[in-house]
């Protein structure tokens, strides 16, 4: 058994930025992987969505207890934040469930590299989520997925820059 001092680990990665970190993160849980630890390629990226939008936007996060949405902004528009790491093992764009249509006014979706380097960003308003989601029974949800062709949709917002420039930051 290997015995690690905590303090001097902690320190070493205090002057790391961001994503150093998040690239770091990235290997551990490649690691834990092949070693069986995990058996998912998911990590921090639910979180990592939400600081995004909320740091490049100014948005308010919601508390964790709120199912519909999970920030507001200044106007009181509800934003409902989600997030896809985009990961060699599974290349998959759908966004985890969305549980209510009715709680939101705009899906804010970011696809993330192996990294969590953000790749593309939008904000979709709630009517084409309802047009293209599909209902799923045994999880009383609903599925979106963030495909390519989303960003051509008529009123959706290509944020991409604005979340390159907050993850920067």
């Amino acid at each position: 058994m290997y015995v690690y001092d905590v303090e001097t680990m902690t320190n070493s990665l205090s002057d790391k930025s961001v994503p150093d970190l998040l690239a770091l993160h990235a290997a551990v849980m490649e690691e834990l992987r092949a070693r069986g630890v995990l058996r998912s390629a998911n990590g921090p990226t639910g979180d990592l969505a939400e600081f995004l939008f909320c740091k490049a936007f100014g948005w308010k996060p919601a508390a964790n207890s709120v199912k519909a949405f999970d920030a507001t902004g200044e106007d009181g528009t509800r934003y409902q934040i989600k997030g896809r790491r985009l990961h060699r093992r599974n290349r998959s764009r759908q966004l985890s469930a969305i549980r209510d249509l009715d709680g939101f006014h705009f899906l804010a979706g970011v696809l993330v590299d192996d990294d969590y380097r953000v790749v593309r960003a939008a904000l979709i308003p709630v009517a084409i989520v309802r047009e293209r989601a599909n209902y799923i029974t045994h999880t009383n949800s609903h599925k979106f997925m963030l495909r390519d062709e989303v960003w051509v949709i008529p009123g959706v917002t290509d944020v991409t820059d604005r979340l390159k420039a907050a993850e920067e930051q």
